[in-house]
């Protein structure tokens, strides 16, 4: 196995496309950082980071070319995906600047369920079992989205990029929205307003509030379980009241399982598909996001996935006219 990751492969010239489209989204939050420098709270390191990152890119494509085989073609595709630990929180630091738009969406929220779903979700199932069980699935995000690359890359590594490029540009287009539609979910919206008024439906524009604020509600059940303490570490140290419409954890999670029914193999649907189960139902369940955010999630899925082979396709294409033309 190890000398087949080290064995030469076909130096594949340039730039991979997912190189390509995380290049396109530095470049366009960049200019986003130069319209909105005067009211960003650090815009100089942000530009910095972004620099590092393009070094970065530019340092694993010589080492790729230096001595090209899949171990030096992995690292350049799990250097973009890991950047999304990065790419996620730099959403709040754009929409932080906007009218926040909670109120909005938890109205429709009262008006299409006559309750707050996130709230009385927790309240009827606040056992360790649903409490464990709901966080397992939760928690289980991240290592779905390596479990379903790495899958790929050594069972079918012929779609392997393609995969990756899938996920990532799936993710950047969630991103996107976060970026102008500013939503923060329940967990942050309602000890915001507080919680008497979202329990009597009194739900009020707060501005930019965020801004400057980032109180965080303590998700529901047991407080003693692994996974609840483990989902609320990784919140402590990564969530931003940012990203809850539509749930990016509920559309790539499905975009995911697309991914796992088209490697036809059922023995990685059958291990996926529970903890996706749980994680569309966790998503409500520890109050990360309205329901509609949920349904929301679901039912873009599947559009974004369409638009993201479509552009992998236009990069394949361009890149077999190319070769054509060299010959």
């Amino acid at each position: 196995m190890a000398l087949d990751l080290l064995k030469r492969t076909e130096t594949k010239k340039g730039l991979f496309p997912i190189e390509v489209v995380g290049i396109i989204y530095g470049l366009f939050t960049t200019v986003l950082i130069l319209i909105l420098y005067p009211r960003m709270d650090h815009p100089a390191d942000m530009l910095l980071e972004r620099a590092g990152i393009g070094l970065i890119i530019l340092l694993l494509m010589l080492i790729y070319q230096r001595y090209s085989c899949k171990l030096t073609g992995f690292l350049r595709v799990a250097f973009q995906l890991g950047l999304l630990a990065y790419w996620y929180p730099d959403t709040y630091e754009f929409n932080r600047l906007f009218p926040n738009l909670d109120h909005i969406f938890a109205r429709a929220e009262q008006a299409l369920f006559g309750c707050q779903p996130a709230i009385e979700f927790g309240n009827a199932c606040p056992s360790v079992w649903f409490s464990e069980a709901f966080n397992m699935g939760y928690f289980a995000y991240y290592p779905m989205i390596f479990g379903i690359v790495l899958f790929y890359f050594f069972a079918r590594y012929r779609e392997f990029y393609r995969t990756s490029f899938v996920i990532l540009t799936s993710f950047f287009i969630y991103y996107l929205i976060y970026i102008f539609v500013p939503v923060a979910g329940p967990q942050y919206y309602f000890p915001a307003i507080g919680l008497e008024n979202a329990m009597s439906a009194d739900f009020r524009a707060i501005g930019d509030y965020f801004n400057h604020n980032a109180e965080l509600l303590p998700a529901p059940g047991d407080a003693q379980g692994l996974f609840y303490n483990l989902v609320e570490m990784s919140q402590k140290a990564g969530e931003r009241p940012t990203a809850a419409f539509p749930s990016s954890h509920v559309g790539i999670s499905t975009i995911l399982m697309i991914l796992a029914f088209r490697a036809n193999s059922k023995t990685l649907v059958a291990c996926l598909f529970p903890f996706y189960v749980l994680l569309c139902c966790a998503t409500v369940y520890i109050q990360a996001h309205y329901l509609i955010d949920a349904i929301a999630g679901f039912a873009s899925a599947f559009v974004i996935y369409a638009m993201a082979s479509l552009v992998y396709n236009f990069f394949m294409i361009r890149e077999m006219a190319l070769v054509k033309a060299r010959r």
